[in-house]
C-alpha cells in the first residue's frame, strides 16, 4: 500500500477511546462533538497516573514534586511543537473564554479612545464578549459581518471596515455554526499590512486537525483542549515579540515572565500534565498509520491532519447531502466538504418542526446531539432564527464512523 492509499483506520481509532465500550454510551451515536470530544485511553491514563502518585506540590526536589514538575512541562514543550510554536509562545488556562478575557485587558495597553476593534458575528461569544468590553475603555466596535446569502465572511467586506484606526481584528478561523473555514492566513496578511493585531479562534478547527500557527502568522491563537480530545482546558498561543510586552495580569513577583504573565493562576497541574496523553495518542495514530517514517512532530501531525480529514470529509458529506435536499431543512453554510473549505460541524432548522422536536426525535433513537444557540446567538440573529430554540447541530470527528452516519440517516428519515 503506497501512502496515497493510506485511509484512517477507524477500528483502530475507535478501540483507543473507552467511551465506545462503556455501557452508557456505546449504544449511541456521538454528534456533540463540537461541545466536547471524548478522551482516549493515554489521557485517562496520565490524568490517574498523576493523581495516583504525584498529586503535589510541583518544582521541589522530592522525586514526587520533581516528577510531578518535570511533566507539566512535558506537556506545554509537546503542545506548543504540535502547533509549532516555541515553549514560551503557549499557555493552558481554564477556558478560551477565560484566556481570551484576560488577552484583551492586556492588550488595551495598544488603544487609544476612538481606536476601532472589529468582531465578527461569525464567531461564538468567547470570541466576540472579551473584545466587545473594550467599548467600556473608549475603543470603538465594528461589526464584519457575514454574507446573508452564502453566510461567509467576505474578505473584501473587511477591507472595506479597515481604517487607520483599526487595532485589534478577532475572527474565528471556523464557525461552530456555519461551518466554514476562513482563511485566516489571507486574513492575517491584509490585517499586518495596516499594523493590526489578529486573535484567531481556533476552537471549531483544531478538532479537525491542530494548526501550525506559524504558517498562518496570527499574533494569538486559541482553541479548547477539551474539544481536542482532552480535559476542560484550553490552549493560548501568543508571539513571543507581543507577549513579552504586555503588561502583567498575574502575580508581581511574575513581573516579566510571560505568558505567565497572562495566566492568573497558573494552570491545572494534573489536567495538563494529561494532555501529554493527546500527543501519545497522535504518536500512535501516526505509528499505525506510517511505519518506519521518521519525522519530526509537526511532520506527524500533518500527515495525521491529512487522514482526519479525509475520513471527516467521507462520513459527513452524506449527512450535508441528505440536510441540503430535504425540502424541510435549512442547511447553515456550504452543502458539501471539498479540500477541507468546511468542518463537519452541521447545523440546521426546519420550517414545520421546532429545532427542540428534532433534537427530541433523534434523541429517541439514540443519537447524541442537542439543539441551542451553541454560545453564537448573534451569529442566529444574522440568519434570522430564533435564538432561544436555536439549530439542530450534527458536529462530527474523526472517531465517528460511517456506521454513525448511517444511524444518523436513518434517524432523520423517521422525521
Amino acid at each position: 500500500m503506497t501512502l496515497e492509499n493510506i485511509k484512517l483506520d477507524i477500528d483502530y481509532v475507535r478501540s483507543q477511546f473507552p467511551a465506545f465500550k462503556d455501557p452508557l454510551c456505546k449504544d449511541w451515536s456521538f454528534f456533540e462533538n463540537a461541545g466536547g470530544s471524548y478522551v482516549p485511553k493515554n489521557v485517562i491514563d496520565k490524568l490517574t497516573e498523576f493523581m495516583t502518585s504525584t498529586k503535589v506540590q510541583p518544582y521541589a526536589e522530592y522525586p514526587m514534586s520533581k516528577i510531578a514538575g518535570e511533566n507539566m512541562d512535558k506537556a506545554t514543550n509537546l503542545f506548543a511543537k504540535m502547533i509549532n510554536a516555541d515553549e514560551n509562545e503557549i499557555l493552558i488556562g481554564g477556558s478560551t473564554s477565560i484566556n481570551l478575557y484576560v488577552l484583551s485587558k492586556a492588550l488595551k495597553k495598544y488603544l487609544n479612545k476612538g481606536d476601532e476593534v472589529i468582531v465578527t458575528n461569525q464567531d461564538h461569544e468567547a470570541n466576540i464578549s472579551p473584545w466587545r468590553k473594550l467599548k467600556e475603555d473608549g475603543a470603538k466596535i465594528v461589526e464584519w459581518r457575514f454574507n446573508a446569502s452564502d453566510h461567509e465572511l467576505k474578505i473584501s467586506d473587511l477591507e472595506k471596515l479597515i481604517t487607520s484606526k483599526t487595532k485589534i481584528l478577532a475572527v474565528t478561523h471556523c464557525s461552530n455554526i456555519v461551518g466554514s473555514i476562513n482563511n485566516l492566513k489571507q486574513i492575517t496578511k491584509i490585517a499586518h499590512k495596516n499594523n493590526i493585531i489578529v486573535i484567531g479562534d481556533g476552537v471549531s478547527y483544531a478538532p479537525h486537525g491542530f494548526p501550525n500557527v506559524k504558517d498562518l502568522d496570527v499574533d494569538f491563537y486559541t482553541f479548547s483542549l477539551y474539544k481536542t480530545y482532552g480535559p476542560h482546558l484550553a490552549l493560548l498561543y501568543g508571539k513571543k515579540e507581543i507577549l513579552k510586552d504586555l503588561p502583567n495580569q498575574n502575580h508581581e513577583f511574575l513581573e516579566g515572565k510571560y505568558p505567565y504573565t497572562i495566566n492568573p493562576g497558573g494552570p491545572n497541574h494534573e489536567e495538563l500534565v494529561s494532555l501529554i496523553g493527546i500527543y501519545e495518542y497522535f504518536e500512535n495514530l501516526f505509528n499505525h498509520h506510517f511505519e518506519n517514517i521518521n519525522l519530526n512532530i509537526l511532520e506527524k501531525i500533518e500527515k495525521v491532519n491529512n487522514l482526519i480529514c479525509e475520513h471527516e470529509e467521507k462520513i459527513a458529506n452524506p449527512v450535508l447531502n441528505y440536510i441540503d435536499e430535504r425540502e424541510d431543512f435549512n442547511l447553515i453554510g456550504k452543502n458539501k466538504i471539498i479540500n477541507k473549505n468546511r468542518a463537519p460541524t452541521i447545523s440546521f432548522y426546519s420550517d414545520k418542526k421546532s429545532s427542540k422536536e428534532i433534537s427530541n426525535i433523534l434523541l429517541k433513537n439514540q443519537i447524541a446531539t442537542r439543539n441551542d444557540n451553541f454560545y453564537a446567538w448573534r451569529c442566529l440573529e444574522g440568519l434570522g432564527i430564533d435564538t432561544k430554540d436555536g439549530v439542530v447541530r450534527i458536529s462530527m470527528v474523526h472517531y465517528n464512523s460511517e456506521k454513525d452516519t448511517d444511524n444518523l440517516l436513518n434517524a432523520l428519515d423517521r422525521i
